[in-house]
């Protein structure tokens, strides 16, 4: 690896230029500016790759996007705290190399290129990036030696202690399309976040490419308690093949939680159009109602008005109804977090922002790199408690007492 170094031309610092400078902290303000202006020059580099055209081109146009202003931020430098400005993007995906986000330091090579393989750029995109953009010379064998680290990394992860008890764990899973033995098919990684008892998500951990099974959930949760899982309150999840049941086994005590989201995506998927909004209307008043008894009423209402048409969608719901009406059970605030898994969803929607320019993957050592990255880009940003949440804390330990320990 070796890193562009010129040295400075002697006009450059020639006397007159020099006569300036009386004391050393002359020269450390001098090169404290001078680093300044140089990463903000940097700055406008990497949006004019991000935009695909320079400042005042007339490409903008024609690109979709377009700057917004900038904003300030406080970076520490060898010379002191110094302020730079950072472009910004109408679209706000513009997202800095130089100076990440989240970070006060300057340029390092190795979180610039795992930051560039963080986005499924290849190892020849960041080999050209790194030349074209910073003028570093990096070979693909070097930028491979850094990236596989994150293999390291998402294996410390992967195995770390988790708590004793996590009030709520939603289950879910993303598609992605990886080659395998020389064909390229769809793979799921399997999500699990944790609701812990500071009000703050976890991701807990990841599974790539393995068939829904008892087995299979049965090796998750038990990987679960093998790292320090001792109770899970509420799950919530997809109706997974065999994970509900897996769960009372391992978890005896927690209660099951079928995404009613899924289940109003699945009964909507043979609906005619021109139905659809009307029938999803209806269905909204079974989850909203009051309590139990009310949502039996308007099952059976829904049942009379559509049943005919589509029995299939009601069928689902009777079959599936205690396990889907388990958040009935709980105080209205309890219900919002619960009934659905929006949240991981959430989440996966964030993941595709990071690996939409990536249409297949090499291997599931690939997926797990780039999945884990992002997983660590989405956690810084989940500092946030959720709303209202002394009073959600105080309503599980009134039912749960026997089972949270403050």
């Amino acid at each position: 690896m070796t890193v562009t170094n010129q040295a400075v031309p002697d006009e450059v610092l020639s006397k007159e230029f020099l006569s300036q400078f009386k004391t050393e902290a002359n020269v450390s303000k001098f090169l404290k500016q001078l680093h300044a202006q140089m990463l903000e020059k940097m700055f406008e580099g990497e949006m004019d790759v991000h935009l695909g055209y320079e400042e005042n081109s007339v490409s903008w146009n024609n690109s979709g996007n377009s700057r917004n202003g900038k904003y300030p931020k406080k970076i520490q430098t060898e010379h002191g705290e110094s302020v730079i400005s950072i472009p910004r993007d109408r679209n706000g995906e513009f997202e800095p190399i130089v100076v990440l986000k989240h970070e006060s330091r300057g340029l390092s090579i190795e979180k610039l290129v795992i930051s560039l393989y963080a986005k499924c750029m290849s190892l020849s995109d960041i080999e050209e990036e790194m030349r074209e953009l910073y003028e570093i010379e990096l070979s693909t064998s070097a930028i491979s030696v850094i990236t596989n680290k994150v293999n390291q990394a998402a294996l410390e992860w992967q195995n770390r202690p988790l708590d004793p008890v996590y009030l709520i764990v939603w289950m879910d899973g993303i598609v992605f399309k990886v080659r395998d033995n020389g064909k390229i098919i769809n793979k799921t990684v399997y999500l699990c976040v944790g609701l812990k008892q500071n009000s703050l998500k976890e991701v807990l951990g990841m599974c790539v490419g393995k068939m829904e099974s008892s087995a299979f959930w049965m090796g998750v949760l038990t990987d679960l308690k093998a790292r320090g899982v001792q109770d899970i309150l509420i799950t919530c999840t997809d109706k997974l093949n065999g994970f509900t049941d897996t769960i009372r086994s391992m978890f005896p005590q927690s209660f099951t939680q079928i995404c009613v989201v899924h289940q109003i995506r699945n009964s909507c998927k043979y609906v005619v159009y021109k139905d659809k909004k009307e029938f999803a209307a209806d269905m909204k008043n079974i989850y909203n109602a009051p309590n139990k008894e009310a949502a039996v009423m308007e099952l059976d209402n829904w049942e009379k008005k559509w049943g005919g048409k589509y029995p299939y969608a009601i069928l689902s719901w009777r079959n599936n109804w205690d396990d889907l009406t388990v958040f009935f059970q709980f105080p209205l605030e309890i219900r919002r977090i619960i009934y659905t898994t929006n949240l991981i969803e959430n989440l996966n929607g964030k993941i595709r922002k990071y690996t939409k320019s990536k249409i297949s993957f090499l291997s599931d050592d690939a997926v797990k790199k780039t999945v884990y990255l992002s997983l660590m880009e989405i956690e810084k940003k989940w500092t946030m408690p959720i709303s209202n949440w002394v009073l959600i804390m105080n309503q599980f330990m009134l039912i749960f007492e026997d089972r949270i320990q403050i």
